[in-house]
């Protein structure tokens, strides 16, 4: 079965467009930092944008050269921390060289860290404190399970990818005591002995490591559920995930197509993000 991320955050979407809505007054807002003029970047503002425009939340854009200087750049987020009518802030990634990617997430008010990354919100999820955001990949991810009725608890997790923005937090996510987790999960990686018969052992194979057409079908569990984050765009310009799709599904009981699978549940979870900020901040 394919699982349709496009439909399922289509859904998703449509329910905070309902509650936001039926509210009165202002609405939530959300603000980018674009530094740069990275055409990928500004691809990926455009797409949260739509899906802000779709939801009812008000985006601004905050635009920079990519030759601001840190400290500069860290006095815009400072006042957006402070700025009342922001309910989330979201620096898109890649910075320029000189800027320092760690040091920017972490002047992120954690309470408007819509994307999940500042410090106090992965440690959050790591103890399981509901008060956090979580990191809008994984989280859509495990909504993709949820929504998609594929079992969960007391199941094989294999990851393969151990990256702070997908493998670890969903690894943190899944084994979380409580309802649509309660898995055992398995972070494996490039150095991880064995790799294919770890992977063979997994209900559920979550491919996250930018290798294009890594998985192949000997590497399946028949059944087993596939959800691909790769995305790689090849020589001839198409694109394709960490998965090869055409030999894999026809071992797998569930997979995620690239486009199309995980990529729409990430914004979708950062108009969540943005609304349960704005629901704790009224």
């Amino acid at each position: 079965m394919i699982i349709d991320g496009k439909k399922i955050a289509a859904d998703i979407q449509a329910e905070i467009a309902r509650q936001v809505d039926q509210i009165s007054g202002r609405k939530p807002s959300l603000a980018f930092i674009l530094v740069g003029d990275n055409p990928a970047s500004q691809s990926y503002i455009r797409g949260k944008k739509k899906a802000c425009a779709e939801t009812g939340i008000t985006s601004v854009v905050h635009e920079f050269p990519a030759s601001i200087a840190e400290g500069d750049l860290i006095l815009q987020i400072q006042r957006l921390n402070i700025d009342p009518l922001t309910d989330g802030i979201l620096v898109q990634l890649p910075l320029p060289p000189h800027i320092s990617e760690r040091i920017v997430t972490q002047t992120i008010d954690p309470d408007k860290d819509v994307d999940g990354f500042h410090p106090v919100n992965v440690g959050k999820m790591l103890l399981g404190d509901p008060g956090g955001f979580l990191p809008c990949t994984p989280n859509g991810i495990r909504a993709l399970l949820e929504r998609s009725r594929i079992p969960v608890e007391g199941k094989h997790v294999a990851i393969v990818g151990r990256s702070n923005i997908v493998g670890k937090p969903l690894a943190a996510i899944l084994m979380q005591k409580k309802a649509g987790c309660n898995a055992t999960v398995t972070v494996a990686h490039s150095k991880s002995e064995g790799l294919k018969q770890i992977l063979h052992s997994a209900d559920i194979l979550v491919a996250a490591m930018g290798s294009p057409l890594f998985i192949k079908k000997e590497m399946v569990k028949p059944g087993a559920a596939v959800i691909d984050v790769g995305i790689n765009r090849m020589p001839n310009g198409k694109l394709v995930g960490d998965v090869d799709f055409d030999e894999v599904s026809k071992v797998a009981g569930w997979i995620t197509p690239v486009p199309g699978g995980v990529g729409p549940m990430t914004i979708a979870m950062l108009m969540q993000n943005t609304l349960e900020s704005y629901w704790k901040r009224t």
